[in-house]
């Protein structure tokens, strides 16, 4: 899938309803506050990217390991800064952004506990990571399309185990989307 057609996909009338329904969501978790600092860890083609730099006039990072999904995002973006890179080996000081997203981009990345432990290292106020749900009807209806070819569906008790050792207090898990 090329980043064009990732993004475009969010034009749909299933794609804006996903991606609004995440967005808020998200937004919601994170408990933004003007003028903060965000990652976003998976950025892709960087339409989280640019709906939260839009959204409070926050100073918005995306980093993907993806070039073309970079280069797509540099060319759509306005204030955002896009950097290169892994989710495993996150190229910033502990404590670095007051909040950090990864939105359905863990799943993805081989090792998912060591990219959750990056982000709670680089997190200074919190963070929110949307994994996609096993027990969901967008799985079953989905978890077989080229887009969501290699990525690692959760239960809620899988995703509980990724954090036993962080230093993550407060762990909260809410759903956004179980229904197309």
């Amino acid at each position: 899938m090329t980043p064009a057609d990732y993004d475009a996909w969010f034009d749909t009338p299933r794609g804006r309803w996903v991606g609004e329904t995440e967005f808020r969501l998200i937004r919601r978790q994170v408990g933004p506050r003007p003028e903060e600092t965000l990652l976003d860890v998976g950025c892709g083609s960087g339409w989280f990217t640019r709906r939260f730099a839009r959204a409070n006039g926050w100073n918005v990072t995306g980093l993907d390991r993806d070039p073309a999904m970079l280069a797509f995002a540099r060319a759509h973006g306005r204030n955002e800064r896009y950097l290169q890179g892994d989710a495993r080996a996150l190229p910033f000081a502990d404590a670095s952004f007051d909040r950090v997203i990864a939105i359905a981009s863990l799943c993805f990345v081989a090792d998912e506990r060591r990219a959750l432990a990056e982000i709670v290292r680089v997190a200074r106020r919190g963070f929110a990571v949307g994994w996609l749900n096993r027990h969901s009807l967008w799985h079953r209806r989905n978890a077989d399309r080229p887009a969501y070819r290699g990525a690692a569906w959760h239960t809620s008790r899988e995703v509980r185990d990724l954090f036993a050792g962080l230093p993550v207090a407060r762990l909260r898990l809410s759903s956004a989307v179980f229904l197309p």
